[in-house]
């Protein structure tokens, strides 16, 4: 039922597959993710879904992790043993005027469907999206359909602006904006909300708290949101960035990294990569 139909190399660990799910497909809006399982054993693990097509769903990972490992090693053809979703609450699309996209890593695959979706809402789209360097570039010309302006940034400078996106995110601001979305690195949400904050424009952040259930039943997903306790996955993902407690946050996805390690490391050595 879930059949990997393709599947791309974008980068270094960087991974884009179209997964066959028509029950998901047609109704999945921006800003909404999927839990899927790879093997009947496997962990579940929450992934935004990054774009869609009739009866297709496309997401785009790293291999960072056990699971991530073992998704990688997949190939066109075979199957994941589940995909639960549409999950989450879509992102508010809105006519707000100005609007700035901020995308960071990975967080750009889903930053593409909210800035698609805001265009076609009539905002004027400027998206600001980051990379570790030029190897690491991916899905610029989509994100650049999907926007009136592009700025592309990198670490290193091997291409576009050298800098971080909240370097390109302050000069930006210096210019009227209705609002903000920003998804990617945790620290570059607080880093951008922090920024925003100073000159009181609504941020809106895509959280990517540790996950298990993906419905608001376990508890796992907890993040603290203008004080009060917040699920990601049954109250988000989206929060008001300048609410929520970012640095609890990254403790607790700090929580498991020792047995995250061991779990990857063991996997090394039972497929011998």
């Amino acid at each position: 039922m879930f059949k990997i139909v393709r599947k791309n190399i974008l980068g270094p660990e960087i991974v884009q597959m179209e997964i066959e799910a028509k029950n998901i497909a047609p109704v999945a809006k921006p800003g909404q993710f999927v839990i899927l399982i790879v093997h009947e054993k496997g962990e579940r693990i929450p992934l935004t879904i990054a774009d869609r097509d009739n009866d297709l769903i496309t997401i785009v990972f790293q291999v960072v992790g056990k699971t991530t490992t073992l998704l990688a090693k997949l190939a066109e053809g075979d199957f994941l043993c589940n995909v639960v979703g549409p999950l989450g609450n879509p992102t508010d699309i809105e006519t707000f005027g100005r609007v700035i996209c901020v995308g960071g890593g990975i967080g750009i695959a889903p930053v593409y469907p909210i800035a698609r979706a805001l265009k076609k809402k009539g905002n004027e789209v400027i998206s600001i999206i980051g990379y570790r360097s030029k190897d690491y570039v991916f899905w610029e010309e989509k994100i650049r359909s999907a926007s009136h302006r592009v700025i592309v940034t990198t670490n290193d400078g091997s291409y576009g602006f050298k800098g971080f996106v909240t370097d390109a995110l302050k000069e930006m601001l210096n210019e009227h904006i209705d609002r903000v979305f920003t998804i990617g690195p945790t620290i570059m949400m607080r880093e951008v909300s922090k920024l925003t904050k100073e000159r009181n424009i609504k941020t809106v952040a895509s959280l990517n708290s540790l996950m298990v259930c993906g419905m608001g039943m376990c508890g796992t997903c907890r993040v603290r949101v203008g004080g009060e306790t917040k699920f990601t996955c049954f109250d988000g993902p989206d929060f008001d960035g300048h609410l929520v407690d970012f640095d609890e946050l990254i403790k607790r996805l700090d929580t498991y990294k020792e047995e995250e390690r061991i779990s990857l490391e063991t996997l090394r050595k039972e497929i011998q990569i």
